[in-house]
This record gives C-alpha cells, sequence and structure tokens, in this order.
C-alpha cells in the first residue's frame, strides 16, 4: 500500500475543483487569480526584485572548461 499525504490528495482535489469551475480553461483561471489578486490589494507582499549582479560576477558564459575539478570552498575557521 502507498502511503497518500493528505496536503497533496487536498492540494490535489482542490485544483480539480477550480479547474472543472472554469471548464479546464488556462487563461480563465488565470483572468480570475488576477481579479481575487487585485481585490487583495496592499494585502500581499510585492515581490523583491533581484540584486543586480556585481562587477566581475559571471553566469557562466565565460567560464574555463578546461577546469576540471570543481573549486572547494575555504574551510571554516
Amino acid at each position: 500500500m502507498v502511503w497518500e499525504d493528505p496536503i497533496v490528495t487536498d492540494t490535489h482535489r482542490t485544483r480539480e475543483e477550480l479547474a472543472a469551475e472554469f471548464s479546464f480553461d488556462v487563461r480563465a483561471i488565470f483572468a480570475d487569480l488576477r481579479k481575487r489578486q487585485a481585490a487583495l490589494g496592499g494585502r500581499l507582499v510585492p515581490q523583491k526584485k533581484r540584486a543586480e549582479p556585481t562587477e566581475g560576477f559571471d553566469r557562466g558564459q565565460n567560464s574555463d572548461s578546461s577546469r576540471s575539478t570543481p573549486i572547494e570552498p575555504a574551510p571554516a575557521s
């Protein structure tokens, strides 16, 4: 027998009920969510802006592919 998480089961049930309410129309579901979000107004926590990368930060565009081992972190003192 497989154990079922009651929270996951409830989440799936709620998702199905919501989808059925809008005839499984994703656009209608998101339009309703936007309407609900607008009704909450200032009660929502604003999303934080991502910090700008610092100078010298490399997201891998210019990474040295010849390095075969990852850089080890400095030992804790």
